[in-house]
């Protein structure tokens, strides 16, 4: 029996042979998630839609995965123009709107992101 577990979510997968996130023991770490509709499979046109889809995929992976947003302890973010936070900005206070409660994230610079994506991030959780 294998100590690992893959975490697959309808309606939202890589083009690769990979799950969107896997866990060992109570820990979750997600590959790249992206703001991609669910429906279409496409990446949505805007920033702000993308924010808000990347942001349902993350609670979805690790609700997913037997938790909650409440066990992220870590989101990175990639954004193509690092400077356009508040699209960011606005989910993540959404999803974590106590500042004593909010998980540690960092931004990090990706003019490269290709296929229309804008932002992408992954999240590392500790799932009690």
């Amino acid at each position: 029996m294998s100590r690992r577990t893959s975490v697959y979510l309808k309606g939202f997968r890589h083009k690769n042979p990979i799950p969107n996130a896997c866990c060992i023991g109570n820990l979750l770490m997600s590959g790249i998630i992206l703001g991609m509709d669910p429906e279409t499979e496409s990446v949505a046109e805007t920033l702000e839609r993308q924010c808000e889809l990347m942001f349902l995929h993350v609670r979805d992976t690790v609700e997913q995965a037997g938790g909650t947003v409440d066990d992220i302890i870590k989101m990175t973010v990639w954004l193509k123009d690092r400077n356009q936070r508040q699209p960011v900005n606005a989910e993540w206070l959404k999803m974590f709107p106590d500042p004593r409660n909010r998980p540690a994230r960092q931004a990090v610079s990706a003019p490269d992101l290709a296929d229309g994506v804008l932002v992408q991030c992954d999240i590392v959780a500790v799932i009690d």
